[in-house]
């Protein structure tokens, strides 16, 4: 990777991320194959947990709660995995209790917001969302409040095609804001559906609600949330959709112009959605289990963390995989993670073309092999940060997350490949094109 793309995939999470978006697999499948002998070793389900090992993790927290019903932390771990994993009710009950044993459990309590909001259930989450003291719980809880009708209301056909514009710096395809004309969208794993200004103004949004996203170049992000009438793609229609818009500038699209804005988990996830590289399409289907597809070379466990992080299991190089990120809109970049992460997995680090943002300092990685199950790459470029940090896609959100993050797959890594989220069986499914 040249010293330019670097900095430009660092310019476009600049966007994408700091500012646009800051913010099931069973329990009897364990995450990573623990030997019998290896499990009897392991009593700390906390180890277990950060390891990534749920289903381990959670066996142990149910032990825990067998000799101590009233264990308030076991309770919030239990409600966190089944979360992670789309078990609702489970992890409402486990969440709930959590909050009587210990009522001033923020993270639970955002937990269980968030439990609400991924069932468009988003008056229950809002008096929970006004509880964290946290700006942008707040400021969505107050759009929530506001919307009329029934929330995320999806008509029109069963499944819709819409070819991508671009591919390149990232996919982007043409949806339409309040009815007006089709524009141009990024499309982003890592995005939630955020709006430029000017777009925002178009549609005649009103800022229900702000708060501050972070810095960029210095500067402070205003982010402003509201909701939005009607968002169409393709021949499916979104009403009562809440979203959110800044001022800050955005890469253009490769004839100059600049794209609307950006979507990404928060509407897939209401999708048996498909990002076909290959074929350059997105695809979304009404919410169904996702059947094994001929020729798939993957089929994987898909875990969501937060509102908008997709998560699996990726191997760099030879070795076992571990938990990975998906964050589709990397420019010029298949894989990110720590340098330290990358020379302990062999991975080549450029330290003579370092590029400083945000303090830090990036180095251009190559990365001999790294693959998402049977779907391998080799001889691909990425991103090194010198140290994990907020925001920095894969091991940078590992203490958000409270558990191990190695890497973050990306843009150039899918190119051959359509790719497939199924947040009903929670599932990510990779086919060659």
């Amino acid at each position: 990777m040249s010293h330019r793309k670097v900095g430009q995939s660092l310019d476009r999470r600049a966007f994408l991320q700091r500012a646009g978006a800051a913010a099931a697999v069973g329990a009897a499948l364990p995450l990573l194959g623990s030997a019998p002998s290896a499990l009897a070793a392991a009593d700390d389900p906390d180890q277990l947990f950060r390891q990534g090992r749920f289903a381990d993790a959670e066996r142990g927290y149910r032990c825990l709660m067998r000799d101590d019903p009233g264990n308030a932390h076991a309770h919030a771990r239990i409600g966190y995995i089944a979360l992670l994993c789309n078990r609702f009710r489970t992890a409402e009950g486990h969440l709930s209790e959590a909050l009587t044993l210990a009522p001033d459990d923020v993270p639970s309590t955002q937990r269980l917001a968030e439990c609400f909001v991924r069932q468009d259930q988003l008056s229950r989450a809002v008096p929970l969302m006004r509880r964290t003291g946290r700006p942008r719980d707040g400021a969505f809880a107050e759009a929530y409040s506001r919307i009329d009708g029934t929330p995320w209301q999806i008509s029109g056909a069963r499944d819709t095609r819409v070819p991508f514009h671009t591919l390149d710096p990232v996919p982007s395809v043409e949806a339409s804001v309040n009815g007006g004309e089709p524009q141009k969208f990024y499309l982003d794993t890592y995005g939630t559906l955020d709006l430029s200004t000017e777009t925002a103004q178009q549609a005649g949004l009103r800022a229900l609600a702000s708060w501050e996203g972070g810095v960029v170049d210095g500067h402070p992000v205003l982010i402003h949330v509201g909701v939005l009438d009607s968002f169409r793609i393709g021949d499916i229609e979104i009403r009562n959709i809440p979203v959110q818009w800044n001022d800050t500038p955005r890469p253009p699209l490769p004839d100059g112009s600049q794209a609307a804005g950006a979507f990404g988990t928060t509407i897939f996830y209401h999708f048996l959605t498909t990002m076909d590289y290959a074929h350059r399409a997105l695809i979304l289907r009404r919410r169904t289990v996702a059947r094994p597809l001929p020729g798939e070379l993957a089929r994987l466990p898909l875990w969501l963390a937060g509102d908008h992080f997709p998560c699996t299991l990726g191997s760099l190089g030879q070795r076992e995989p571990r938990m990975v990120t998906v964050d589709t809109g990397g420019i010029a970049s298949a894989v990110d993670t720590t340098v330290a992460i990358a020379e302990q997995y062999g991975l080549t680090v450029d330290y003579a073309h370092p590029r400083e943002r945000f303090g830090i300092k990036f180095y251009p990685i190559t990365a001999d092999r790294i693959s998402l199950g049977g779907a391998v790459r080799r001889n691909l470029q990425g991103v090194g940060a010198e140290k994990a940090f907020p925001g920095f896609p894969g091991p940078g959100q590992s203490a958000q997350f409270g558990f191990d993050l190695i890497a973050n797959f990306t843009h150039e890594f899918f190119k051959p490949y359509a790719v497939s989220f199924d947040y009903v069986g929670m599932k990510l499914s990779i086919t060659r094109g």
